[in-house]
């Protein structure tokens, strides 16, 4: 069943012709006839335009997960307010929700009554993460509680931001609340293994009862004053000028503790621990206090002890960056200042805290000014705006790019950079919507090489490695000749290889002289979505975002510095995949090599990877059309480089795995192990053993040494329903190196969906939506068809509607795009399409949390969501 948004009626207007006739009886003499008036002859139909099917299927992936009652009038209804009607859910999973207080939110199905609480049961494993991030905190709260199976609460996370966070205490079945303390937000949660513990420790570390204020009124006048007695609260310390210690008073009296608690007061009575009450009033206390006028400022008093804390905070959660074996690299460079990677993009978010001081000068060569979203055209500043007028959210995918690139390292916050020693040139050669043209990038090639273009200027030096995760156009005798002239001149180029999932050519990447980078996934194997040919030369880590293969509760795609403009912009840490993703991993290997060896020419650099020395081998022994001459090795790229200078480097044979980290889930399916040689030199594989009778390891595809493919397998017989954790350890002559795998008995969540979907069909050159077609899930999949559309171009959205504000593909909510988000595909329909299949996936990122990114906001910047669901009222046609 169907809803067509443009509905035409063609009315015909006939003429009809009457004759005369006899009266009866008596006989008359008729006048003679009169002559009809001529008829004009009917007007011509209009032409009937010829319209075409379009059908397809969306696919969620089975790692995610939807609240069973969200505000969206269509998605299906199950409640679960209370413990006792608590959701079952799988673990791992990403799943997306929504709460809200009564009368608060977006109108729909619990404006009214509201739905305070969601209640997800679950199995989980000591040392598991549960994340929360809150996409409206700007204009709602929510909190995060652990429950027992016996109803008490044992864990909370009742911040006032964006990020809530709890780690799992031991093995067992336990109930997770999301609740909403104000407004109507919706969330996504994030349950699953090794996930960042850094947010969470730090409210285990207060001192309970009291805390820091700063007033508004400096000098603690008398209103003041009646504010903090009206909280039970005196003063212990501060003084005008300067914030004030505040001690609250211990109290049994439910008036002050109503005060106190707000809309939290029955979450008190499940709390049974004296300190884990203690720190809930003081910090429920403190959220109450942000939300009252006389405050400015309140914040716990922690308590100071030495406790380690990983340097860069999103570090575990960057797969792609061991998979090449990056660490081992690290060891011996991180990249050099003088070395520069331009990245020609769409510009750069430049002061991501990240990005902050890890770049040089670049320049905006977006000549449109239609096009460039920043009001001007070619100038210095290659400052990314966003999209502001193109249907969807900003990727901000320069900044991406760059971030993969160059993001600082060893910095205490978010991400690592490949080579974040170097430093990043960012050219903006694309505008509104990631669009650009081909001159456009030609200038911004040319200034990264030193060479003459339309700015008039050239960088201080040229750059060491230009990255183009870019393409679309055809093959030009021009640009052919301005790569020969780049690389002639010592600038390595290297280029995405395409997201057409074909072996057609894709440019820039197909060039002679450029390095053309193809897309592997989490399991080293080539992702879906990946472009392959004669032309690929290598391949590097692109992820999958419908995937969560090592089970930490986030999709397995490529993590990096990005920005969320829901309404401001908002610097954060997004996942996104394709090989755009993959092209800066090699760049990123490249500056090192350049870091090591300044004196490699582009022609070095071939000759070592076809070599073999710079590649992990994939596929067929040799090159092959998927993963060119393998997939980039950082380790021994760096190796490499070092013995091209001359120096003798000593053996240092070191075993690798492929992931360290496997998460079966339900599948069945056996996962794949790659066992690597990552250093120089030869080892054997000794021995390899399982801590459980349930696990076990079969060699699929190795070399004398034993090195090469094995599967990992899984037998569930006779295990009860619930989540399990065991160990694999492989022994070589060098090494011991060990892997953690996870896996479930029984799905008590049921299958993969992220509620319903509603799937648009864009028109491009009318910049609408021109039909929408919304599903339910079978399976983890939403089929979809549009009948009679007319020729043209168009895009394919699809997301879902959690918050019921007739918008899809907001913060908290699935989205998705044919082929690819990042990367949308315009449709040119002269004939019937099927199998339009793609993915629909929740938008997940990790937000910055340094006190600079909450006071980040620029008129420009704000916007609200463009991907509208209904033009024609709330009537919707829905597919069961």
């Amino acid at each position: 069943m169907m809803k067509h948004w443009l509905l035409m009626t063609l009315f015909l207007l006939l003429a009809s012709c009457g004759g005369g006739g006899s009266s009866g009886g008596s006989q008359q003499t008729e006048p003679p006839p009169v002559a009809a008036p001529p008829v004009d002859p009917p007007p011509a139909a209009p032409p009937v335009t010829e319209g075409f099917v379009i059908t397809g299927t969306v696919i969620a992936s089975s790692s995610q997960s939807v609240d069973g009652d969200t505000n969206d009038t269509v998605s299906e209804y199950n409640p679960n307010d209370t413990l006792l009607s608590a959701q079952a859910i799988n673990n791992p999973t990403t799943l997306g929700g929504y709460v809200n207080q009564p009368g608060s939110g977006e109108s729909g199905r619990s404006f009214a009554e509201g739905d305070v609480d969601d209640f997800f049961r679950l199995e989980l494993l000591a040392g598991q993460s549960i994340t929360m991030v809150i996409a409206d905190f700007d204009i709602a709260d929510a909190d995060l509680y652990l429950y027992n199976q016996n109803g008490d609460i044992i864990d909370f996370s009742i911040e006032s931001g964006e990020v809530e966070n709890l780690i799992v205490p031991d093995d067992g079945t336990f109930l997770v609340n999301v609740s909403a303390y104000s407004g109507g937000t919706n969330y996504l949660l994030a349950i699953g293994n090794q996930a960042n513990q850094a947010r969470s420790s730090l409210q285990h570390y207060i001192e309970p009862w009291q805390a820091i204020v700063r007033y508004r009124d400096s000098d603690h006048s008398n209103q003041t004053a009646m504010a903090a007695a009206d909280l039970a609260m005196e003063q212990r310390g501060g003084g005008p000028q300067r914030p004030w210690l505040m001690q609250l008073k211990t109290t049994d009296d439910r008036q002050y503790l109503a005060r106190r608690m707000g809309t939290a007061m029955p979450k008190r009575a499940s709390i049974g621990s004296g300190d884990l009450q203690a720190r809930f009033e003081t910090l429920m206390t403190i959220k109450r206090l942000r939300s009252t006028d006389e405050v400015e400022l309140a914040e716990p008093n922690f308590r100071v002890r030495g406790f380690f804390t990983p340097d860069d905070e999103a570090f575990e959660t960057q797969w792609h960056l061991p998979l090449i074996d990056l660490p081992a690299a690290w060891d011996s460079v991180k990249g050099d200042p003088d070395v520069t990677v331009a990245v020609v993009d769409t510009g750069i978010l430049s002061q991501h805290p990240d990005l902050a001081g890890q770049w040089v000068a670049g320049y905006d060569f977006v000549r449109d000014i239609a096009q460039s979203g920043d009001g001007d055209g070619i100038d210095p500043n290659p400052e990314d705006p966003g999209n502001l007028q193109t249907p969807g959210p900003s990727s901000y995918h320069g900044t991406h790019v760059a971030g993969t690139v160059g993001a600082a390292g060893n910095n205490g916050i978010g991400v690592a950079g490949v080579a974040y020693g170097a430093r990043i040139m960012p050219l903006r050669a694309l505008g509104e919507g990631g669009v650009g043209t081909s001159y456009d990038v030609s200038q911004a090639i040319r200034y990264a090489a030193g060479l003459a273009n339309d700015s008039g200027t050239v960088p201080d030096a040229p750059a060491d490695v230009i990255n183009l995760s870019l393409g679309g156009g055809p093959f030009s005798s021009a640009e052919q000749q301005l790569y020969n002239q780049v690389i002639a001149n010592g600038t390595i180029v290297v280029a995405a290889a395409g997201n057409e999932a074909s072996s057609v050519p894709q440019y820039p990447a197909s060039y002679d002289g450029v390095f053309s980078v193809s897309a592997v996934d989490i399991n080293r194997q080539l992702a879906s979505y990946s472009s392959r040919g004669v032309y690929v030369d290598v391949a590097a880590p692109g992820g999958d975002n419908g995937t969560d293969v090592n089970g930490d509760g986030y999709p397995d795609g490529v993590l990096s510095t990005g920005g969320v403009d829901n309404g401001s912009l908002e610097f954060a840490y997004t996942f996104l995949n394709g090989t755009s993703m993959a092209a800066p991993h090699m760049a990123g290997v490249m500056a090192l090599m350049r870091s090591v060896n300044p004196g490699l020419s582009p022609a070095d650099i071939e000759t070592l990877l076809v070599s073999g020395r710079l590649t992990d081998d994939l596929g067929p022994p040799g090159r092959d059309d998927s993963y060119g001459h393998g997939m980039i090795n950082a380790y021994k790229s760096v190796i490499a480089a070092l013995d091209s200078l001359g120096d003798t480097t000593v053996d240092l044979p070191r075993l690798s795995l492929s992931a360290t980290t496997l998460s079966f889930g339900d599948s069945e399916a056996p996962l794949e192990l790659e066992l690597i040689n990552a250093g120089s030199g030869e080892l054997t594989i000794e021995l390899i053993t399982s801590s459980e009778q349930w696990l076990s390891v079969s060699s699929q595809d190795i070399d004398e040494e034993g090195l090469g493919s094995y599967d990992v397998n899984i037998n569930r017989q006779d295990l009860a329903d619930g989540v399990y954790s065991g160990e694999i350890k492989v022994l070589s002559s060098a090494n011991l190196v060990t892997a953690k795998v996870f896996m479930s008995v029984g799905r008590p969540g049921g299958e993969a969906n992220v509620g319903a979907v509603y799937i648009l069909l864009y028109d491009r050159v009318n910049e609408e939506a021109v039909a929408e077609f919304s599903a339910t899930a079978e399976n983890g999949r939403y089929a979809f068809q549009f009948t009679d559309v007319p020729p043209g171009q168009y895009e394919l959205v699809a997301g879902s509607d959690s918050d019921n504000d007739f918008f899809i593909c907001d913060a908290g909510e699935a989205c998705g795009s044919w082929l690819t988000l990042d990367q949308p595909i315009v449709l040119e329909l002269n004939e019937d399409r099927a199998g339009l299949d793609f993915p629909v996936e929740y938008q997940v990122f990790l937000p910055d949390i340094t006190a600079e990114n909450r006071d980040v906001t620029s008129p420009a910047r704000q916007r609200q969501p463009i991907v509208r669901k209904r033009a024609l009222g709330p009537a919707r046609a829905t597919q069961r």
